[in-house]
């Protein structure tokens, strides 16, 4: 069919207008290629040369990075035509190029030994790339780029992160470009052939936000808006663009801490700068996996533009910057990294759940046997069957038959099942270390008792005549016992007088705690013997110590509760439903009540109850019980002593007896008055010591 084209052809126009026409057609249909990267130096300055196979029309987009220096230039509709991807340069700053093929484009790579400015260009369809072009030098298609129409901000604003950080947002009326840098202790951003309306030229105080953002001056500089931000301290800043909305973040500088990680501590990656205005973000994709040697397969669906500068971060944080622009989620497999839109992995994982999940309903099921060593056969049985649905862990075809004179499970479910189940038990059929808790408990009593007395008596004889008549008290045992007089008497005789005693003070000193009182008595007398006075002082001074020491020990299962208890139990009689009585039990025991948890770090976490019950006062109804009881939770390391509980109790008596009157003189009243003094003081201590024992911690490793 082209043969006869060109035959008509011929004959209309003639051989050599034909010919002409033939070969312009087969120029422009034949694929763009790259034939040849060569370089050159010239005035000290490095030119790269690219020739293709047939001449190129339209400048290619490209971008730098700082850190690897590297250039970068994405060719539309071309492909890799040399006989390899790298070619070795060294000529001057250019280290080696490499072209990569892709489905729509050809990128080349520019290895560089350190970042200079660069200008591309094209001369006769080959591309000219120029490294160390004047600063802020861009690529030039051959036509004037000032001629872009100057477009106003559509809104400016600052708000503060959740973690503390300042944010310039800017709302732009489309894509822009945008420069930003470090200007001393300023941050310059310039939005470049944009205009500043008048309601936004003004100067922010944003000091009270609370971030390391102090001011932020807005103004127009020519056909370019320059914010200028202020900062406090030491702070960091990234950038970013959205759409419409380019994103300037200030924050503080993380204080390196070497006892605690840092907030950027789950960033591991090697630091790379990024400075883009308006890439694509499959490109700056393949930027990142051009450095981390990652294989990255890209969604169709991810499509859009993004502006960036960051500044020696991490990677892996740039990555996850660039993806949270664009509402993107990553999934890692090996070293392959797949991205799309959060929804679309959503879904996807969703279907291979669900088609996870309808597998397992036909999937054959087998039985397989597991031997405990340590645990019960039923208990674990209990724990594979309890719970519901996801919580559950047997399947929904799964069961389990525990056979406890062998101690053995027979777990019947799908292999994945079956394997879970396995790795449950080799953690929980272990052997459970062991503690011994030992428990003292201290009484000890002191009492002290003082008492002083006096007891004063006469004794004589009276004549009446005939007769005579005694009128007196005998003094005898009973009332030097007791203190007390018997009644008066009257004798009479008519033929002998008779002899009289009497006691009329009589204050003797009170034993203590069965103590008797020592005593000391005379008498004064006349010649004739017919009148006797009687003195006897008594005192007591007591003074005893006394001190019971209980210590129940009891060996336990780590989280398992232990008893121990030791005493008396009291019958009494209490009355039944039926009117008849029945014989009960009181307790008075020492109980020790123990649940020892051992933490991670070797210490003991002990769940107490302790009592120490005795005997009491025995009343109509039954025998009282005298009770002390701790229940308490205390934190004790390995092998250390701790004082969990003490009762104090003292009891002070202080008295005086005295006749009236006459035990208030001076001096003399000492003979008519006893004091007594007392002093009891008991206290009760209880100590704890919990031990790991070795041999269970060295069999659990």
């Amino acid at each position: 069919m082209k043969q006869d084209w060109m035959q008509r052809l011929r004959w209309t126009m003639g051989a050599a207008v034909a010919a002409a026409v033939f070969a312009a057609q087969a120029q422009v249909e034949a694929p763009l290629a790259i034939r040849a990267v060569t370089a050159s130096t010239q005035g000290g300055a490095e030119t790269l040369r690219v020739e293709f196979s047939r001449p190129l029309t339209e400048l290619p987009t490209g971008f730098a990075i700082q850190s690897p220096a590297r250039i970068a230039l994405d060719i539309a509709g071309a492909a890799n035509g040399m006989a390899g991807e790298q070619v070795e340069l060294d000529q001057g700053n250019l280290r080696s190029a490499r072209v990569v093929s892709g489905e729509d484009r050809a990128r080349l790579v520019l290895n560089l030994r350190a970042a200079v400015p660069w200008k591309a260009r094209i001369d006769n369809g080959v591309l000219l790339v120029a490294l160390g072009a004047p600063a802020g030098a861009t690529l030039e298609a051959g036509h004037d780029r000032d001629r872009t129409p100057v477009a106003p901000l559509a809104d400016l604003d600052f708000r503060r992160s959740p973690d503390g950080a300042g944010r310039i947002v800017i709302d732009l009326p489309g894509p822009m470009p945008a420069d930003i840098r470090q200007e001393g202790g300023k941050l310059v951003v310039e939005i470049l052939k944009a205009s500043l309306p008048e309601r936004l030229h003004r100067r922010m105080d944003v000091a009270d936000f609370g971030t390391p953002v102090q001011t932020v001056t807005v103004r127009q500089a020519g056909d370019r808006v320059r914010l200028e931000i202020e900062a406090t301290g030491a702070w960091e800043h990234r950038a970013w663009q959205s759409d419409k909305q380019f994103v300037v973040e200030v924050r503080r500088q993380a204080r390196a801490d070497p006892d605690k990680p840092t907030a950027g501590a789950e960033f591991s990656g090697e630091k790379i700068s990024l400075n883009f205005q308006s890439i694509e973000v499959r490109s700056l994709l393949q930027v990142i996996a051009d450095f981390t040697h990652f294989n990255i397969v890209t969604s169709d669906s991810v499509t859009g533009a993004v502006t960036l500068r960051l500044q020696d971060v991490p990677w892996d944080q740039a990555l996850d910057i660039i993806l949270r622009a664009r509402n993107l989620g990553m999934r890692k497999s090996g070293n392959v990294l797949w991205v799309a839109p959060r929804d679309e992995i959503a879904a996807k994982e969703k279907q291979e759940l669900e088609a996870r999940a309808a597998i397992q309903t036909v999937e054959p099921v087998r039985t397989q046997a597991f031997a405990l060593n340590y645990g019960k056969a039923a208990e674990i049985a209990a724990q594979l069957t309890a719970g519901s649905g996801a919580n559950r862990v047997l399947g929904a075809r799964g069961s389990v038959l525990a056979e406890p004179r062998t101690n053995q499970l027979f777990v019947t479910d799908i292999p994945a099942r079956l394997e879970a189940v396995q790795q449950l038990i080799a953690k929980i059929d272990i052997p459970v270390r062991q503690v011994l808790i030992e428990a003292r408990i201290v009484e000890a009593s002191e009492t002290f008792g003082k008492s002083l007395g006096v007891r004063l008596g006469v004794a004589g004889t009276a004549s009446t005549g005939s007769g005579s008549i005694a009128i007196g008290n005998s003094y005898d045992a009973v009332s030097a016992a007791t203190g007390q007089t018997t009644a008066a008497s009257t004798s009479t005789s008519t033929s002998t007088s008779t002899s009289t005693s009497t006691s009329f003070v009589n204050l003797p000193a009170t034993g203590q705690g069965g103590y008797s009182a020592a005593s000391i008595a005379m008498s004064l007398f006349s010649a004739g013997a017919g009148r006797f006075l009687n003195l006897e002082l008594s005192a007591l001074e007591a003074d005893g110590k006394g001190r019971l020491v209980s210590s129940p020990r009891i060996l336990t299962a780590n989280q398992a509760k232990a008893l121990i208890e030791q005493g008396t139990e009291f019958p009494y009689q209490e009355a039944t439903a039926s009117g008849a009585t029945s014989v009960a039990f009181r307790k008075a025991t020492l109980k020790l009540e123990v649940t020892p948890q051992i933490t991670p770090d070797g210490n003991v976490i002990l769940d107490l109850d302790i009592s120490k019950d005795s005997r009491g006062e025995t009343t109509a109804a039954g025998v009282a019980i005298d009770t002390k009881h701790v229940h308490t939770q205390a934190l004790v390391e390995n092998g250390g002593t701790v004082v969990i509980g003490g009762i104090f109790e003292l009891t002070e008596s202080d008295s005086e007896t005295r006749v009236p009157v006459l035990g208030e003189l001076p001096v003399v009243g000492a003979l008519f008055r006893t004091r007594s003094k007392t002093r009891d003081n008991q206290e009760m201590l209880i100590f704890i010591t919990p031990r790991v024992m070795q041999e269970m911690r060295a069999a659990a490793r």
